[in-house]
Formats: structure tokens, sequence, C-alpha cells
């Protein structure tokens, strides 16, 4: 899994709990997606939360610009009303601060709001794929610090865990012309209102897998991790994922100096941001991070990058839920 259901605070409602984003180029300016309620993608989405579009464009892991959607009760054909909301500045990192309507309208419907942005919200197919037995193989090892029992991977009849599988998704692309720096940092996070007033961040999401690799998907660690800034990652996480990095590493011999290594991996994802340069085709790769697109393998990338070692899926994007397409929202129907 990528991040679907990954801590036990994302699984009290799934509506909230961030499968997977994404940042490329698309036909008219940076597409933004974010996807949330994975494995139905029915109920909508939460009329008491914000889905919460975070980028950093002077590279301090700080958010000096928010998109926030925020969505009204379902109708009786399932259907919502919701809002989009653009803030900017020092603004940007408080959910207090109102910022600026940008589009309104209602999900599954096409938006043109301010400044030529556009906006989809609604469910579809689910465009991560990943062969479980491979993600199960390398927790496990990453946990005991043992090599990957890579006869539990089944090559030959390997299958998509998310194989048929809906989200609920939102997708936002801003022209170029908003964005006055050459590279941006992206990151989703959805919070919850709260009695106090208040609220409560859920769930937050960049990096693929960083959170299913490093954290046990029924701990508390796991919930806090969710709850936590990028900027807090080294101090919190580094340390973490250092030790286990090196001892995995260690333990299959794939790297002379495992606690460099480790220490390569921790400079690689802390913080937890995707960065991006606008205009350019995105590429989640081996050798190079720009942004994400939708049909990229990550997780071979992430495997490799944890372990020094490849650790093939057995399967491709084709067996994702749906193929993407080159026009938005570029998500697939839903299944």
């Amino acid at each position: 899994m990528s991040h679907h259901l990954d801590s036990p605070l994302a699984r009290q409602d799934p509506r909230l709990d961030i499968s997977d984003v994404y940042v490329f180029r698309g036909g008219t300016g940076t597409v933004f997606v974010m996807n949330v309620n994975p494995l139905s993608g029915g109920g909508g989405f939460h009329p008491e939360a914000r889905y919460e579009f975070r980028i950093d464009t002077d590279g301090d892991a700080v958010e000096d610009r928010t998109y926030v959607l925020t969505f009204a009760d379902r109708d009786p054909d399932g259907d919502q009303a919701f809002e989009v909301h653009r803030i900017d500045g020092a603004a940007a990192r408080f959910r207090d601060s109102a910022g600026t309507v940008i589009a309104q309208g209602r999900t599954r419907q096409e938006l043109i709001g301010t400044g030529g942005a556009r906006v989809w919200a609604g469910p579809a197919a689910d465009p991560f794929y990943i062969n479980g037995a491979a993600v199960g193989a390398v927790k496990e090892a990453v946990a005991n610090g043992t090599p990957v029992d890579f006869a539990a991977v089944d090559h030959g009849h390997a299958t998509n865990l998310f194989a048929g599988t809906n989200v609920g998704a939102i997708v936002l692309e801003i022209p170029d012309s908003a964005f006055d720096v050459a590279e941006i940092g992206f990151w989703g996070t959805t919070a919850l209102a709260t009695d106090a007033g208040g609220w409560r961040q859920i769930n937050r999401c960049a990096t693929p897998l960083v959170n299913t690799i490093f954290h046990p998907d029924d701990s508390q660690r796991a919930s806090d991790y969710n709850t936590t800034h990028p900027t807090e990652d080294r101090l919190l996480y580094g340390p973490l994922v250092s030790d286990v990095v090196t001892k995995v590493v260690a333990a299959m011999r794939t790297n002379d100096d495992p606690r460099a290594h480790a220490q390569q991996v921790v400079d690689t994802i802390f913080p937890d941001i995707l960065r991006y340069r606008i205009g350019t085709p995105a590429n989640f790769g081996f050798a190079v991070r720009n942004g994400r697109g939708l049909t990229e393998p990550s997780p071979e990338v992430m495997f490799a990058l944890v372990l020094n070692k490849a650790v093939p899926l057995g399967i491709d994007a084709g067996s994702a839920a749906g193929v993407p397409g080159p026009d938005f929202p570029y998500l697939a129907p839903p299944v």
C-alpha cells in the first residue's frame, strides 16, 4: 500500500485518509492530486473537514500557499457542493485563515476558477498499484532488521492489491503564471473540526510509502506521523529511520557502509515533501525525483532507495484499477 489506511487514526474515518498525492505537468499548468477514502471511494467527502494542498515556494518546508477545499453535506444524488480557498503568505500556515474563494461548484463537475484554476472532485479509479506480498516482505524486513524474504514475493502470479478499487479524488490544476518560482514543494493534509472549535490534523501525505514502510499500521507511531509537520521530520523520525535502515541493509549486505546509506535515505525522504520543478515532466524515479506522475512505479523506487536493492513488483501500471488519461481531470472513472 502507499498510505492506504495507514494508521489507527486514519481508519477512524477513511474519508480523511489520504492514500496518495501526486504533482505533475498537466495540459494547462501544474496538477495537484489528492486521493482519499481508499478501497471504496464511497461516502463522498467529510462535510466537517478541510482538504488542504500545502505548497512551499522557498525551500524551507513551510507552506507559503495553501489551497483548501471544504464540502457541504451530500444531497440525495450523492453529490456535494464545495468551495476552494487560496491562502497566501504566513496565513497559509494557519487553519483559522479564510483566504480567498477561487472556485465554487459541485462534485463530479469540472470547474474553472479564478485565474484559470481548474478543479474537480469525486470518485475515481485508484491509480496506485502494488504487489501486496512485496510490501509485506519489505515491511517485515525493515521492522525486524532481517533480509527480505524474496521467496514470499510471488512474481509469477503477482496481482495488484488495489485492483478494482476506487478513491475519492480531488484534482487542482493551477496555471504556471500563478507561481513566480521555478520549484515548489507539495504535501497534502486533512483536518477535522473539533468540539472545542479548532482543528485536528488527521492525515498527511507526500512521498509514497514513508509511513507504511517505517511505522507499523497498527501503531500509535503511525497515527502520530500523520499529525506532525514536515519541519519536524528529521528530529522526530530521522533517528528511527537511520537505525532501521542501517540494520536491514547490514542484514542484506547491500552496502559496505550501512550507516552512511541510512543517512542518505534520511536526507532523501525528509522533510517529507514532493519537490517539483514548474513546467517540467514529473519523474519519481530511481535516480531523479521530480514530482510524481500517476503511473510511475513508486513502490519499486522506494524499496530500492531503502534497501539499496531492487524488489520487483511483477506488475506495472497496466494492473491499476483504471488507466489515467491525457485530459483533465486525468484520473480514470470509478470502476
